[in-house]
């Protein structure tokens, strides 16, 4: 049986393709920081280390044959950044699956990455992916367009009445689920990809979005249109008003609103059925562990 190391394992993402490999077949083992706090999650067996220290991952990736790795930030905490997470922990990983002869990494990145290069959290990330194809292993890089949890924020502006968007809400992207990023991803490795821009199934513009969210709630849309001019001076300002926790996040959001964030089609499942299910309390695609096998290193 093949054997995976999913990195990031209690993530979002994480969780969707410990379920995923699991259901393909594989032998899943999930890296996890504290294995107390992981449960449920579809594993064999779970490893503790810390990714940003790599003694901690001396031997764990012995007789692995893939490793997937979602490892990232969105919110700083616990003093560490961008480049401490998003950069050195995944190459902490990288140096580690190197070292115990692994076949293959795969690496969640975002889409429209050079464009953003500006922003510390994308810079970080593309600084890895670069370590990444530079070593001599077989390498996937996944660049989605964007979660559907993502799309929340236009759910709870709707929820506030009032949904505010920057220039004619025209750019366009196509969200995609945490489970259908999985297969996707999955799928990806197991063609051989290189690389691949990847969405869901619908494609939207951010008043599409807009509107959407209001007729999940019901409600008549109430969109106001914000001159783009206000967005770039957010971005110049942000760095110099807020903390880095908020500034970060919020750089990025700013950052690709102002592009087309459209990647292949991929998956089966619809932001109205997650809108839907966000407002009634409910969760699709639910991710069930078959069995737990707890190891600690």
């Amino acid at each position: 049986m093949k054997r995976v190391m999913i990195a990031g394992a209690t993530g979002y993402l994480g969780r969707y393709l410990c379920a995923e490999y699991q259901h393909r077949g594989w032998y899943v083992i999930a890296l996890v920081r504290n294995a107390r706090h992981a449960s449920p999650i579809a594993a064999d067996q779970l490893i503790e280390a810390q990714a940003t220290q790599s003694a901690t991952l001396k031997g764990v990736m012995t007789g692995v044959d893939l490793v997937v790795s979602s490892v990232g930030i969105t919110r700083q905490t616990d003093g560490l950044g961008y480049w401490d997470v998003d950069y050195q922990a995944n190459l902490n990983l990288l140096r580690a699956a190197e070292h115990a002869g692994v076949a293959h990494f795969a690496y969640i990145h975002v889409l429209r990455a050079a464009e953003m290069a500006h922003v510390p959290m994308v810079a970080a990330k593309s600084a890895f992916v670069a370590e990444l194809q530079r070593a001599k292993m077989t390498s996937t890089v996944v660049a989605p367009t964007g979660y559907f949890s993502d799309m929340g924020d236009f759910l709870t502006m709707a929820q506030g009445g009032r949904v505010w968007l920057f220039g004619d809400g025209s750019q366009q992207i196509n969200p995609i689920h945490g489970a259908d990023l999985a297969a996707a991803t999955a799928q990806a490795v197991e063609d051989g990809l290189d690389g691949l821009d990847v969405g869901g199934p619908d494609v939207f513009t951010q008043r599409e979005l807009a509107e959407l969210a209001f007729a999940s709630l019901g409600t008549a849309p109430r969109i106001t249109f914000l001159p783009d001019v206000l967005r770039r001076i957010a971005l110049r300002l942000l760095p110099y008003v807020a903390p880095r926790r908020i500034n970060g996040p919020a750089r990025f959001f700013l950052s690709a609103l102002a592009l087309d964030m459209v990647g292949a089609r991929r998956g089966t499942q619809h932001l109205k059925t997650h809108f839907d299910n966000t407002l009634s309390g409910t969760t699709s695609a639910p991710v069930l562990p078959r069995s737990n096998e707890r190891k600690n290193s």
